[in-house]
């Protein structure tokens, strides 16, 4: 059944306001809901609001962990804040995230040309996604995250920064916490993120040659085609057996009569 309620104008066009009336209010922005009356993470919130002042950007508290978004600049400052103010002495991890859309990676089949995976992936419409971020939100392609915890409270904080896509870099927190040394070479290694300050940026798993980074959604994964799998090409012969494979086997085969 057709809609038969009133046709609205169309949204982004300029209404005309008559003389003496009141002009349309503007559409209010979304704001993130306030982090609930916690005892325990309210506190940390505000002395970390306290010290970085506009450089918290973002928060959120998700599955009872308090997630913070700082500016790229006061990565360094929100990390020596949670240390030595908050208590937040044990390092538990550091690492990456790449938020870029890769319909590359959706189990679907890409030499089917009606599929949509295939199609943004070849360039259609969807394949200039806007990019979603995650906990406490974000504005680029690239974030750098690192876990802290107090081991008296009991409580961690997570804390993120945007990285810029073109030239990842952000300060090291190697003179903060020693443990971060191999955390930030392993992003350094995946994601191309560079630390400023780290006392030696160097492969831990990939050979110094490799070119690219791997966790990168745009990483190309060719491997297949380039190169097909050991054990599907130049198989060997087994002892006893005739250089050529299936093609020898009736030579195997005694003759009847």
């Amino acid at each position: 059944m057709a809609d038969e309620t009133e046709e609205q104008p169309a949204t982004g066009v300029d209404e005309v306001v008559p003389d003496g009336a009141a002009a349309p209010e503007a559409p209010h922005a979304e704001v993130a809901p306030a982090l609930p009356d916690d005892p325990l993470r309210r506190p940390l919130l505000d002395a970390l609001q306290g010290a970085l002042g506009a450089d918290l950007v973002g928060f959120e508290l998700a599955g009872d962990d308090l997630w913070v978004r700082v500016n790229r600049p006061a990565w360094t400052r929100a990390g020596e804040v949670c240390r030595d103010q908050l208590g937040m002495t044990y390092f538990c991890f550091l690492s990456g995230i790449d938020w870029k859309e890769n319909p590359g990676l959706l189990a679907e089949k890409a030499w089917d040309l009606d599929a949509p995976a295939a199609a943004a992936f070849a360039g259609g419409s969807d394949a200039e996604a806007a990019i979603v971020t995650g906990v406490a939100g974000g504005d680029t392609r690239f974030q750098v995250f690192a876990r802290l915890y107090n081991v008296v409270t009991h409580v961690g904080i997570t804390l993120k920064a945007d990285l810029d896509e073109d030239d990842p870099r952000v300060d090291s927190w190697v003179p903060l916490f020693r443990g971060a040394d191999w955390h930030e070479r392993e992003a350094w290694e995946m994601y191309g993120f560079v630390f400023d300050g780290h006392p030696s940026l160097r492969h831990l798993y990939l050979p110094s040659e490799f070119e690219g980074h791997p966790l990168r959604k745009d990483f190309p994964l060719l491997a297949r085609m380039v190169k097909p799998w050991p054990g599907l090409v130049d198989v060997e012969a087994l002892p006893g057996e005739p250089e050529g494979g299936d093609d020898d086997e009736a030579a195997l085969i005694p003759e009847e009569g």
